[in-house]
């Protein structure tokens, strides 16, 4: 939904209205439905003063002044909006997320995870994302490439795994082959309880800049689920191995405010999920402006929120509307750096929301190609509201630039989906600038089972059948609003 100020077409209905007016002359005011007519009115104000007013005049007088109004008010509003960082939000609708189907060009091969290899026999990874340029390309350190991923110990019941979830990094020559590096933040300094996933980038003076999710308290005794965006700084060192060092303070750049983001206090009791997560820097190379993009829930409370025509798409999908369709409220925000540093950033209006669509958008990122910006993320087949049948998947949107209105790839959203007989085989994926596409696997080979019912199986099960590695990379077609899958590549290419 385009949230923007229409003074010139205000100005027009106006102008059309005194148009009117002028040429049915004020008789025909009576019957407009004002309450009470023009004439009724002077008898009210002036009594029975006869008046001879010239009504064309008076239309050509207003005329003039709603053209002055007009040039004189938008040019000015419109500035100070664009001054302010003000972007437009899409709607993410019922109608274009209820016409999801899969077919050959966007449907992932099947995955059979006996084949694929693990790059570290201590420890499962799932959420990956390389080192990068600020172009968004995969960064060269001295001949390596490095990678990070969250990560447990092996033998982690696999749903507890964000419990205790730590970054860890590889580093490669060939950008194919890995070897561990070690946890990122072995200091303990990192905020939070544990650290969800983020967005790396190194500047031109080879210095590291981190962002992460820093989930809970530092030092909890009751685990808890409080999420903010975090960053900090480091030097890379690489000789025959890579480390980081010379680190700066780790600090806090932006929590929920409740007014564009939704709070964890807003949150409150009923609500099925909440976040404020996944940072994902972006260099808009049109406007050289730096952001952050993030997983988030549109603000207010369960009480506040109420589905409505946007949201809907169509009059029958707004009459179909599920009661419980308003639980649904994810969102990708945005915020602007307003430093160089990248340790201050103001919290702009959402890119995108899925109100009554889709409660959880993980881990976005913006790839540009050409003159066109699209806008991918992930999301869960169980996050989807009542009467939308949709896949684990890969979704995306397109735009002409990063802050105004964006629209469903492929008419619908979707980019890539696991096949139906093995629905949950991978996730998290992440478009690089080249079209490679890299995910890790998750569930294989469940037999039917839903993401409930697999939880409700022994620990030893859970174990077997999540993969917790590198899945297989995917070669993607972007051509104007329209993806394809185009192949298959080995696990762990980026290029």
């Amino acid at each position: 939904m385009m949230r923007e100020w229409p003074y010139l077409w205000y100005s027009f209905l106006l102008v059309l209205g005194l148009f009117f007016v002028g040429k049915r002359g004020e008789s025909e005011w009576r019957n407009i439905g004002f309450g009470y007519s023009l004439q009724q009115k002077r008898r009210k104000n002036e009594g029975d003063r006869s008046m001879n007013w010239n009504v064309k005049k008076t239309v050509k007088f207003l005329f003039a002044v709603t053209i002055a109004f007009s040039v004189v008010l938008t040019p000015v509003t419109s500035s100070d909006l664009y001054a302010q960082g003000t972007s437009v939000t899409t709607d993410w609708t019922r109608e274009a997320a209820s016409q999801i189907r899969l077919d050959g060009s966007n449907t992932a091969p099947k995955i059979d995870k006996d084949k694929l290899e693990e790059i570290t026999s201590e420890f499962i990874i799932w959420d990956t994302w390389p080192l990068q340029d600020k172009n968004g390309h995969p960064a060269v350190v001295n001949g390596y490439k490095i990678i990070f991923a969250l990560s447990v110990p092996k033998g982690t019941i696999p749903g507890k795994r964000h419990d205790s979830a730590e970054i860890r990094y590889f580093y490669s020559n060939d950008g194919k082959s890995w070897r561990p590096g070690g946890l990122v933040f072995e200091d303990g300094k990192a905020l939070g309880s544990r650290q969800w996933a983020g967005s790396f980038v190194i500047d031109k003076n080879g210095r590291v800049h981190m962002f992460y999710t820093a989930t809970g308290r530092k030092g909890e005794e009751r685990l808890s689920y409080g999420q903010k965006l975090a960053t900090v700084t480091a030097d890379i060192l690489t000789n025959k191995s890579v480390a980081f060092a010379n680190w700066s303070n780790h600090k806090v750049i932006l929590e929920a405010d409740g007014t564009y983001y939704q709070t964890e206090e807003q949150a409150g009791y009923g609500e099925f999920s909440y976040a404020f997560r996944d940072p994902s820097y972006f260099l808009d190379p049109k406007t050289g402006e730096e952001y952050l993009l993030f997983s988030a829930n549109s603000s207010g409370t369960l009480e506040e929120r109420a589905c409505r025509p946007e949201h809907a798409g169509t009059a029958e999908f707004m009459r179909t509307m599920p009661s419980e369709a308003k639980f649904y409220n994810g969102s990708i925000g945005i915020a602007k750096a307003v430093n160089d540093d990248l340790t201050e950033f103001e919290a702009l209006p959402p890119l995108l929301e899925a109100n009554c669509v889709n409660e959880e958008l993980e881990r976005p990122n913006v790839v540009v190609k050409g003159n066109q910006y699209y806008l991918f993320t992930k999301t869960h087949s169980n996050k989807f509201a009542e009467g939308i049948d949709a896949p684990e998947g890969l979704y995306g949107f397109v735009s002409e630039s990063f802050t105004t209105e964006y629209k469903p790839l492929n008419g619908t959203g979707l980019v890539i989906a696991n096949p139906d007989d093995n629905p949950y085989q991978s996730y998290s994926w992440m478009v690089m600038s080249n079209g490679t596409v890299i995910s890790y696997v998750d569930y294989v080979d469940v037999d039917g089972k839903d993401i409930q019912e697999i939880g409700e199986q022994s620990t030893e099960y859970q174990i077997e059948h999540f993969g917790g590695m590198l899945a297989p990379s995917i070669k993607l077609s972007i051509t104007g609003d329209r993806t394809s899958l185009l192949g298959e590549k080995k696990q762990g290419v980026f290029k």
